[in-house]
């Protein structure tokens, strides 16, 4: 008896988790648009006119992210820790983590290098 309601509270635990992380990948899943970018590292610096220009991101239910940073790129991403953690990684796999902070209409990814405020396109 004791298995079984450590069992039912374990699926009940694991479907929350699940459930919570699909709210915060459908609050992603659209196109953003770059309007802030702060930059940690001289680098960013020189590259931050062009990704206000022209920076947008867009999120797929499937897990798919494409669009304009510094450079066009195709890639994937996963959130983890209830949607606080993302991680986009190109196409070749390069990983790049953010803190993420996600509302309906802002999304604000946050690195070691920069940090970017997007809103809904």
């Amino acid at each position: 008896m004791k298995k079984l309601n450590f069992f039912i509270c374990g699926f009940v635990l694991s479907a929350t988790l699940i459930i919570s992380c699909n709210n915060k990948r459908n609050d992603l899943v659209d196109t953003w648009k770059v309007t802030a970018v702060e930059g940690k590292t001289p680098h960013m610096d020189s590259v931050k006119n062009d990704i206000l220009a022209n920076g947008t991101l867009t999120f797929t239910k499937d897990g798919h992210v494409n669009g304009k940073l510094e450079t066009d790129f195709n890639g994937t991403y996963a959130l983890t820790k209830k949607g606080k953690n993302l991680v986009i990684k190109d196409e070749t796999g390069t990983p790049y983590p953010f803190e993420s902070t996600i509302s309906d209409d802002m999304l604000i990814l946050d690195s070691e290098e920069v940090k970017i405020t997007f809103m809904k396109k």
